[in-house]
């Protein structure tokens, strides 16, 4: 990884600070997207410690926001001249039904809309850089979900775990409609599930779902282990020009059938397009 760039969300805990940590020993440069002020300077300065000398960046940005993600990619994209991985891994479930500016559903808009949006920003630069590789996290909460075109922000039936369910089918969709989209680019276009690992990931609720994270964590994976699929991905030989695929565990797994639905995962982009052009976002979310 010496000499490449790595640009990651997540980077401020759990499997997201362990690749991003791992792939800058590597010899990476990283330049991670984070919320938290304060969490953005602790691992900027971990990094540093990591591996000093590679002039590591955060950039600030609430990605659950379309015009901040917008934001955030124009800013990289313009201090960046190339970018030779991209890890779309920051993600959330939320106990309530709630909505961002945008009139977006919040686990959709942060787990699926900010990896559409913030790919879009930097295509350019990626293809530029070639090869290069987009790595997006999803998780086995996608089985068993269905993918409903019609009602993408949850207003039937919500609950919290069906609606980051189906984000993260939309995680895996996504990633088969990009790699197609990008087939003979070099650029590659893959997601994974990490397991279910012990992290920040859930803490936020209160009662009974919250207790039942809590509970649950005592036998999940540790950060580093999770992390394991992610650093694979961003540096294995063996995954260079592996493209649209689901990994588990460093190698490729059958999703589920309706993750499998090409027909849905063009639908998905239209719609994701869509939403994406009603805040101005320059260029066409089509064009990718």
């Amino acid at each position: 990884m010496n000499g490449k760039v790595v640009v990651i969300t997540g980077a401020t805990s759990g499997i997201g600070e362990v690749a991003a940590e791992r792939l800058a020993s590597m010899g990476a440069r990283i330049v991670a997207i984070a919320r938290d002020k304060a969490r953005g300077e602790a691992t900027l300065a971990r990094l540093r410690e990591r591996a000093p000398g590679l002039a590591h960046r955060v950039h600030y940005a609430d990605l659950s926001l379309l015009a901040e993600v917008k934001r955030v990619a124009s800013e990289i994209a313009a201090a960046e001249p190339r970018i030779d991985v991209l890890i779309n891994n920051a993600g959330a479930v939320f106990y309530k039904r709630q909505f961002t500016r945008d009139g977006l559903e919040l686990t959709f808009a942060t787990n699926h809309m900010s990896y559409f949006v913030l790919t879009h920003g930097l295509r350019e630069t990626l293809l530029a850089s070639a090869p290069a590789r987009v790595i997006n996290t999803s998780s086995e909460a996608h089985r068993r979900m269905k993918i409903d075109l019609g009602d993408l922000q949850g207003a039937r039936g919500y609950t919290p775990f069906k609606a980051y369910g189906r984000s993260k089918l939309c995680n895996i969709l996504f990633t088969r409609e990009l790699a197609r989209r990008l087939a003979g680019t070099g650029v590659t276009a893959n997601c994974l599930h990490p397991g279910f690992v012990n992290t920040r990931f859930g803490d936020q609720g209160s009662g009974p779902i919250s207790y039942m994270f809590r509970l649950a964590k005592k036998f999940a994976l540790s950060p580093e282990k999770g992390a394991e699929t992610i650093v694979f991905l961003a540096s294995a030989k063996e995954a260079a020009g592996v493209t649209g695929e689901y990994f588990y565990q460093c190698r490729p797994k059958t999703p589920s059938i309706d993750a499998q639905d090409d027909q849905a995962a063009k639908r998905l982009w239209q719609e994701s397009a869509e939403l994406a052009s009603e805040w101005k976002l320059p260029g066409s979310c089509n064009s990718l």
